[in-house]
């Protein structure tokens, strides 16, 4: 909490911050010019930013593209803000398209949030791989099943809202799947990756998500936030974390 809020209390900081809100996955050249400072200054800046765990980074190529991760700050609001207002009955997940195939791609993802979690990599694969484990922590379902290789997602009236299909499975570090919104007609699919990293007593956990329509964008970080926050917190404290109560429609 003290690295968050040091980052925070720089005004460049939040200048690179609120870039990347607007345009997430850029490089350090493209930041560069939000800021009348050295190349040096930048990446001093942006080493304190990451060092918090409010961006993260994925290298393509020759280039470093850097994302911003609101779940630090998400689990600042829920901890000192949230226990003072009333929730919102729901913020949809959105999100949209196309496929992903293979462990190499020169790909880069429009979205990647990451988080520790205090848990054994076990724990980890089967909260994300286990139908009854997503039904524990995620914010807008109320039952989750699986059928073969797919988990179909239900809100608490009992329609359907998602589809995740996984395509690739490397046995407890990496999940790739494809993702089918069914709360809104003509969503296109995407597709998702979950990275696990084993860190002592902690498991890194990356998520990638590819191919986000402009349209999507906006409310696709605060959906994440609350999924992996809600995760973090069940595998940590055993506690179901769920933001909707089974009367919300």
């Amino acid at each position: 909490m003290d690295a968050l809020f040091k980052a925070l209390s720089d005004p460049a900081r939040r200048i690179l911050l609120d870039s990347l809100r607007s345009t997430d996955g850029q490089t350090l050249q493209q930041l560069q010019g939000q800021l009348d400072m050295t190349r040096f200054g930048v990446m001093k800046h942006l080493g304190v930013l990451e060092e918090a765990g409010l961006i993260t980074t994925k290298k393509v190529g020759r280039f470093k593209h850097h994302y911003l991760n609101a779940l630090p700050l998400q689990e600042a609001i829920d901890r000192w803000i949230e226990p003072l207002l009333v929730k919102p009955a729901a913020r949809a997940v959105l999100d949209l398209k196309s496929k992903l195939e293979g462990h190499e791609t020169m790909t880069k993802p429009d979205f990647v949030m990451q988080t520790y979690i205090r848990c054994t990599q076990d724990a980890l694969w089967a909260a994300l791989t286990e139908a009854s484990a997503h039904a524990a922590y995620n914010f807008m379902c109320q039952d989750v099943r699986r059928d073969g290789d797919a988990l179909h997602f239900q809100t608490p009236d009992g329609n359907e809202m998602l589809v995740c299909r996984e395509t690739a499975l490397d046995p407890k570090t990496r999940i790739a799947s494809t993702f089918e919104p069914k709360w809104a007609p003509g969503v296109p699919v995407s597709q998702i990756v979950y990275l696990i990293a084993v860190e002592g007593p902690f498991c890194a956990l990356t998520l990638e998500h590819y191919n986000i329509p402009p349209a999507a964008a906006d409310g696709i970080a605060d959906g994440w936030a609350r999924t992996l926050s809600g995760l973090k917190t069940w595998l940590e404290t055993g506690e179901s974390a769920k933001f909707l109560s089974p009367q919300v429609q």
